[in-house]
């Protein structure tokens, strides 16, 4: 008796919502569950066999979503939250597809859908379970203070609550979130943070959406000091694993200079449009390089103001890799005052030596020429001759007293 009231209640109501008489031919039920990201469109997959008189009713519970009949949409019934983010394959409707359209996903739209569908020929009705995901890219930064260095991992928007990894050395250890948590129904935003210790030069950090099945992955890495003189070059490594960047992924590549609580921007570049940046001019990126995925960055002409950290950025939607390289520049060797002063003396002493010499030289060809033109005849001449001599030497000899004051 209880299925024939069950069977005579489908009879009524079928003809009731078609609009003509027709006979019930069978019921099914399925279930099938769809995942939509927070804020993207989705499509609720409905399907029966063709008939005449299509009766559509797309519920949530107790509350509708969508309804048509009579060949056309009726949605004076329609729940306010779906207005305008709703409708059907107007086109397709002929053919079995009662498929619904939900756009702008919000965290609110889960639950589970039904849809019946109706027709002459019989009725079958499905069930949707929808859920809905959020994932922002999250992001990895380096920071420090005036005693210490640590690493975040930061994401935005996030939903269910992620699954948060961090490697140290290749040591896994599973992090408890110490950031803020914004909205305890979700999306949450979320902050986990490292300190980096002297022994470790190398950090992983996951993010995982188990709903998504979607994984990000932010690795540091410390490269050994680099140490430099004043006024050389020098060449900062940044090289990423082919194996995080394929060659058909975008990403974006950013040097910065990391100083206590705060960076500046030194270089930047993007893979997909080629777009190279470099904010001063002692920098240089080479094409050759770039080509084959090195993004290590030159410094010319370095300066005792150029020690210090830098860090290159290599960034995609799945993964980012950074890399801080530390930089010692010291001043060029300089020789001792005393040494300076006894090399200036002896510059000095040699000039003089150099001017004086040739004057000596000429005087004493004087006198022996003066000689030969007028040797001494007698002994007694020969004090005479001297004054003589002495007179007509003058006017060959150079004048050694006005040339000393010169000097």
């Amino acid at each position: 008796m209880k299925a024939q009231a069950v069977l005579s209640f489908f009879f009524t109501l079928i003809p009731s919502l078609c609009g003509s008489q027709a006979s019930f031919s069978h019921v099914s039920m399925n279930e099938q569950i769809v995942t939509g990201r927070l804020g993207e469109d989705i499509i609720l997959p409905c399907s029966f066999d063709s008939g005449p008189n299509v009766v559509i009713h797309w519920k949530n519970q107790d509350t509708s979503v969508y309804s048509y009949y009579k060949d056309s949409d009726q949605l004076e019934n329609q729940d306010p939250r779906y207005v305008n983010r709703t409708s059907l394959f107007r086109g397709e409707i002929h053919n079995g597809n009662a498929s619904l359209t939900f756009r702008r996903l919000t965290l609110q739209d889960e639950g589970i859908y039904v849809c019946y569908v109706g027709t002459s020929l019989g009725k079958v009705t499905k069930k949707v379970v929808l859920k809905v995901g959020a994932f922002v890219t999250p992001v990895m930064k380096y920071e420090k203070n005036t005693t210490n260095s640590f690493l975040i991992c930061s994401v935005l928007s996030v939903f269910p609550y992620p699954i948060i990894t961090w490697k140290v050395d290749n040591n896994t250890f599973i992090s408890e979130n110490n950031g803020k948590e914004v909205g305890s129904l979700g999306p949450f935003h979320i902050n986990s943070r490292v300190n980096i210790t002297g022994s470790n030069s190398s950090y992983q950090c996951a993010i995982e959406n188990p709903l998504l099945k979607q994984t990000w992955t932010g690795r540091w890495t410390m490269k050994d000091v680099l140490h430099k003189m004043q006024s050389e070059n020098v060449l900062l490594l940044c090289k990423p694993e082919n194996s995080l960047f394929p060659a058909n992924q975008d990403f974006t590549v950013t040097w910065s200079r990391v100083e206590s609580g705060s960076s500046s921007l030194l270089a930047y570049f993007k893979n997909s449009s080629q777009e190279t940046l470099i904010n001063q001019p002692r920098l240089s990126w080479k094409e050759e390089l770039i080509n084959s995925r090195d993004f290590s960055l030159t410094v010319k002409d370095l300066r005792l103001s150029d020690s210090g950290e830098y860090l290159c950025n290599i960034s995609s939607n799945k993964s980012t890799l950074l890399t801080t390289q530390t930089l010692r520049v010291e001043a060029s060797p300089r020789a001792p005052a005393g040494i300076i002063v006894l090399v200036l003396v002896a510059i000095i002493s040699a000039v003089l030596l150099l001017s004086v010499a040739p004057r000596a030289v000429r005087s004493q060809r004087c006198i022996d020429f003066h000689k030969e033109r007028h040797p001494p005849t007698n002994q007694n001449s020969s004090s005479a001759g001297t004054e003589e001599e002495n007179v007509a030497l003058s006017d060959y000899l150079p004048n050694t007293e006005s040339e000393d004051r010169s000097l």
